[in-house]
């Protein structure tokens, strides 16, 4: 097994303007039952700043991260960019622009994405590996800039998405080590979800789920028998019990899934992942990071105690993140 990494810092970024879900512009022009199911996911409202491009959400959460960790952006090994779900514009670069604005002019750069919610995970492997390979490299810069695709913010019958950025330095060595990752993936549902865009202005771009009974159903008993499968393989490769868990970090998309969830692995999802749904509702790869970063904010996880953060998404992808805090290597703290 790779050596532990670490997170050396963390930073989320929200912007200030607050939108009720119950004002989402469009649900008016739903049917009664899509706005039952939206009234339902446990999301009372949302951060959404249309002044605001995931760029600009990315860009704000990776300057206080570095700050948070003590680095400017000139020591970074490598910047690794989470692809937008709609870029500004097509054939340009946002990992190489977010390089330039931040003047990391020496760090490898590139981007990663492909599996939505769960894109935070190749991005950790990402950085995992650049470490264990270069000896030379010490810190690892990922970023992600999280908006909805769509004027709507609400995906039937999934979560309501609001706006955020996230950015996370990866070190060898800080308050957070990463003890191990699993993730699986299953192409069989790789446009289960899907916008179309050619020909549309973007005022008429929709979230649609092509089979919602393959979703609700199908995709649900595939969920649950992986993430039982990636719970139990996790934890005995690292010889460890449920027991062993202090705290269970879940991405947000709705208070049902958090109880399918629980009512899957047998565990508790930490109260800070329900505060935060309610909240600032889905922020896609970000959710995790948010909710550590919150869960860590408030006391929730002492020294010596160990985290799993779990992710899945409609592409499908399900992965699992093993951390434990403190390795008393830094005072920075995440």
């Amino acid at each position: 097994m790779p050596p532990a990494t670490a997170i050396r810092a963390a930073a989320c970024y929200q912007p200030d303007r607050v939108l009720a879900v119950a004002d989402l512009p469009g649900l008016a022009e739903l049917g009664d039952g899509e706005r039952e199911t939206c009234a339902r996911l446990g999301i009372d409202e949302v951060r959404a700043d249309e002044s605001l491009t995931a760029f600009d959400l990315a860009v704000r959460a990776a300057r206080q991260a570095l700050s948070d960790a003590g680095l400017t952006a000139a020591e970074l090994g490598a910047l690794v960019l989470i692809d937008a779900r709609v870029p500004d514009t097509l054939m340009s670069s946002a990992a190489t622009r977010l390089q330039a604005l931040l003047g990391a002019e020496r760090a490898l750069t590139f981007s990663v994405g492909g599996l939505g919610c769960v894109s935070l995970t190749p991005a950790l492997l990402t950085a995992r590996g650049l470490l264990a390979a270069d000896g030379d490299l010490d810190h690892v810069l990922v970023v992600h800039g999280s908006k909805p695709p769509t004027p709507l913010r609400y995906r039937h019958p999934v979560t309501v998405s609001g706006d955020g950025g996230a950015a996370a330095v990866i070190s060898r060595r800080g308050p957070v080590r990463v003890l191990d990752i699993v993730q699986e993936t299953n192409g069989d549902h790789w446009d289960l979800f899907r916008v179309d865009y050619r020909d549309r202005p973007s005022a008429r771009w929709r979230e649609e789920c092509r089979d919602i009974p393959q979703y609700s159903f199908r995709l649900a008993v595939e969920s649950r028998i992986r993430l039982r499968e990636l719970y139990r393989r996790l934890l005995d490769r690292n010889g460890l019990a449920p027991g062993d868990i202090s705290r269970h970090l879940s991405h947000n998309l709705s208070e049902g899934t958090f109880r399918f969830t629980e009512e899957a692995l047998g565990i508790k999802i930490s109260t800070t992942c329900f505060d935060n749904l309610r909240r600032y509702g889905h922020l896609g790869p970000n959710d995790v990071l948010l909710n550590l970063r919150t869960e860590l904010d408030r006391g929730g996880l002492a020294e010596g105690q160990r985290a799993v953060l779990l992710s899945a998404s409609p592409v499908a992808a399900w992965s699992l993140l093993l951390v434990e805090i403190g390795d008393g290597a830094t005072t920075h703290y995440l």
